[in-house]
């Protein structure tokens, strides 16, 4: 009952402010309701307000005891939607595929099904000694990624 009248009211705030996302909901055995929020434009404590309030306000605490946290997916946190690929274009990922293997670059693009990144290396000539710098390119696809996070740099 809680589960999918906490649900309804989230759902009801998202469609009325279409520049944020869910990116997870769960309710604990204890009533405890944790909500985690993105944004196109990135999340704002009076987002999390805004939230909160939509859900908190309409849920009645003498038919149920419960708990409300709503957070935003921090800076830290891995993108796990497509949308929050697309808001991060422009940024340094560090994408860690299925196999292991790891991929540092400047995210170029972002859709659907696969993201986009280039990045500088250093090679050994083609001839003669020393090295070169050479700009790389991969895309990788969505349902190969394990992790991606954004490199944040100070």
């Amino acid at each position: 009952m809680l589960k999918n009248k906490a649900e309804e009211l989230l759902q009801n705030a998202l469609e009325e402010r279409q520049d944020l996302f869910l990116i997870s909901l769960t309710i604990g055995t204890d009533n405890a309701i944790k909500v985690v929020i993105d944004g196109d434009n990135g999340v704002l404590v009076e987002d999390c307000m805004f939230i909160s309030r939509a859900i908190e306000h309409n849920l009645d605490r003498e038919e149920e005891d419960f708990s409300l946290e709503v957070l935003s997916a921090g800076a830290a946190s891995p993108l796990t939607l497509p949308r929050q690929y697309k808001k991060n274009i422009g940024r340094t990922l560090e994408v860690r595929t299925n196999d292991d293997k790891k991929t540092e670059g400047k995210l170029e693009a972002a859709d659907e099904n696969s993201i986009q990144l280039k990045w500088k290396a250093r090679e050994p000539k083609p001839v003669g000694k020393g090295k070169v710098t050479v700009t790389k390119e991969a895309t990788i696809a969505l349902d190969d990624i394990k992790e991606a996070k954004v490199i944040i740099k100070f």
